[in-house]
């Protein structure tokens, strides 16, 4: 039986995927990986170029965002989620 305890789900309803996220990696690297294109410029939580729509679930901040970001977002490139967690990405 294997441990799923470091992976997340990753539901990206805009693209009708779902991708797995490996713990101790930004959100945005495992987009990439899946190959989702997705809007990036500092990868520091500074432009907010990557603001996503949080749908359902919950994420950690591995440095805490000083973008602005509404209550129902979340920067890709400075978290990882903390549950399997559904977004939407414009």
């Amino acid at each position: 039986m294997s441990d799923h305890s470091n992976s997340r789900s990753v539901k990206v309803i805009s693209h009708q995927l779902e991708v797995q996220h490996q713990a101790g990696e930004p959100l945005l690297l495992s987009l990439e990986n899946a190959q989702i294109n997705i809007q990036y410029h500092c990868r520091e939580g500074y432009c907010g170029a990557c603001r996503t729509r949080l749908i359902k679930g919950n994420v950690e901040y591995t440095t805490a965002p000083l973008a602005f970001i509404d209550d129902d977002e979340i920067l890709p490139c400075c978290c990882e989620p903390a549950t399997d967690i559904e977004i939407s990405i414009e």
